[in-house]
């Protein structure tokens, strides 16, 4: 389970280095792309030009992938909570993925499950999702800071929810001990610490398909590669996702990790060299409040990451207003991306060939402010 918090350490809210776009690694697996094609209600979500943003980021072309409505919720997190679901379902059976229908093959055998998580918000709510897609039950843990409307969405899954009166850490390890020993439990949980990394990194496959769908829309839009891509990070499974696909292809764009002010956790880590617990604070950003990254992607964090900021709530509060004059609805955790380059434009060198994705991960009705 997640180390206990360490002492405070000292913080800064920028981080970069030269080497990590030279890094390589294999490629993702492309049957989490398959099984999300045949999920009821498949789509691409959006990525939308921002002209105005791009003009006051001094760079080319901006774009946003808008994550405001996936498979029926307000954020990406459906992606890696079906996969990770299914296999580690499908691996309990001793049973392969269905190729067709996947949902529906095996709603017969999942009702003898409990799904069991923890979570800041949009994750909870996938799995809840996702359990009740499959005809099972799902037992979710909570953290201290989860705004009342999340846990009432989570809840309206049909899901159980267990609150907790501590940081999002502590709601993992009550997780993680809940599923101990139950035969019926499983755990499937979006970070990973050692002992428990096959469902994180199937979760993380999950989240491939988003990199896919962002390829295609460029060419689409005669974009080409992307020069920078910004990823708000909680535990870092995006940001994971994020470094396997560009750093295992030709292009390798510039990869910028943003994380709140209040936890950053992934920003001390590289910082210090070394995977790292800091003590976390109250943030808009309930879906980044971590305090630990995930054993599974520091690794790829540690190599593949260009640079890494940290960024206050006033500034996502801005930049959360300003993707919505662009059309694009996004959340605290969302607006973190844009938050962050704009933080870090200097150190990006920014100019006007670049084109810069900002991965706005959730909608603003997924995660309203701390109440």
């Amino acid at each position: 389970m997640p180390p206990a918090p360490s002492a405070s350490l000292a913080r800064t809210s920028w981080f970069s280095r030269p080497a990590a776009r030279a890094w390589r690694c294999p490629p993702a697996s492309r049957d989490a792309a398959a099984f999300h094609a045949a999920l009821p209600g498949y789509a691409p979500t959006p990525l939308v030009e921002a002209p105005a943003l791009a003009a006051g980021l001094g760079a080319g072309r901006v774009f946003v992938k808008d994550e405001s409505s996936r498979l029926g919720l307000p954020a990406f997190k459906i992606l890696g909570a079906s996969w990770g679901v299914c296999r580690a379902l499908c691996d309990r059976l001793g049973v392969p993925v269905p190729a067709a229908g996947p949902v529906a093959a095996l709603r017969a055998r999942a009702g003898a499950f409990r799904l069991v998580t923890a979570t800041d918000g949009n994750h909870g709510r996938a799995v809840a999702a996702m359990a009740r897609m499959l005809g099972t039950r799902a037992e979710v843990f909570v953290p201290d800071g989860v705004h009342p409307a999340a846990l009432a969405a989570i809840e309206g899954e049909g899901a159980r929810v267990v609150r907790v009166g501590a940081p999002y850490d502590e709601a993992v390890r009550a997780a993680a001990e809940s599923a101990r020993g139950d035969a019926s439990a499983l755990l499937v949980q979006d970070t990973a610490w050692p002992g428990y990394e096959r469902v994180p990194r199937w979760i993380v496959e999950g989240y491939s398909t988003l990199f896919a769908e962002i390829d295609a829309q460029l060419r689409a839009a005669g974009a080409g590669a992307p020069d920078v891509v910004a990823v708000p990070v909680g535990v870092g499974s995006l940001a994971q996702a994020a470094v396997v696909h560009y750093r295992s292809g030709v292009s390798a764009p510039k990869l910028l990790a943003v994380e709140p002010d209040a936890a950053p956790c992934v920003l001390a880590s590289l910082a210090a060299g070394r995977l790292v617990t800091v003590q976390t604070g109250a943030t808009a950003m309930a879906g980044l409040n971590c305090a630990t990254p995930s054993s599974a992607a520091w690794p790829y964090l540690r190599a593949g990451v260009d640079a890494a900021v940290s960024v206050a709530d006033a500034d996502v509060a801005h930049a959360a207003r300003d993707l919505a004059a662009a059309g694009v609805s996004a959340g605290p955790c969302g607006a973190a991306a844009l938050a962050g380059v704009r933080a870090a434009r200097p150190g990006l060198g920014l100019g006007p060939a670049d084109t810069v994705v900002l991965l706005s991960t959730e909608g603003a009705a997924a995660n309203p402010p701390p109440a």
